[in-house]
């Protein structure tokens, strides 16, 4: 899951339970739709990118440079400066196994699931909205 910095869920991908969090990397900035704002072309990549010490790889960092993301992945075996920024993603997270069919797995099939976990999302964006939007 990736999300903004209030808190609203951009991107999610269903993966398997033993993959490595990197390898889903480059398909969670690729799965962010376009964010429209000021006049001309929408915005498809963030400024910033701030991920755990699971996310450190030099490669990943090139390419997100590449992109003009700015990486702000802590180092591995050092102290985690991020961790006051990265509550957000972890509170999503805890916000979804709220939901009883996403914290136990029950459904054979990845659509059903996935279908679940986008309609969760979408829960969790109704509820992040301000009372002024809706």
């Amino acid at each position: 899951m990736i999300t903004d910095g209030g808190g609203i869920p951009l991107a999610t991908i269903l993966t398997g339970g033993n993959r490595n969090d990197i390898t889903q990397l480059l398909p969670l900035i690729e799965a962010i739709p376009p964010v429209r704002g000021r006049r001309g072309r929408p915005r498809r990549n963030p400024n910033a990118l701030v991920a755990d010490r699971g996310y450190d790889h030099d490669t990943y960092r090139a390419h997100l440079r590449q992109r003009g993301i700015q990486p702000f992945i802590s180092r591995r075996k050092t102290r985690d400066t991020n961790q006051a920024v990265r509550w957000v993603v972890e509170q999503n997270l805890a916000l979804l196994h709220q939901f009883r069919r996403l914290a136990i797995r029950w459904e054979r099939r990845a659509d059903i699931h996935h279908g679940f976990l986008a309609l969760a999302t979408s829960l969790i964006c109704w509820h992040r909205l301000p009372n002024a939007i809706r």
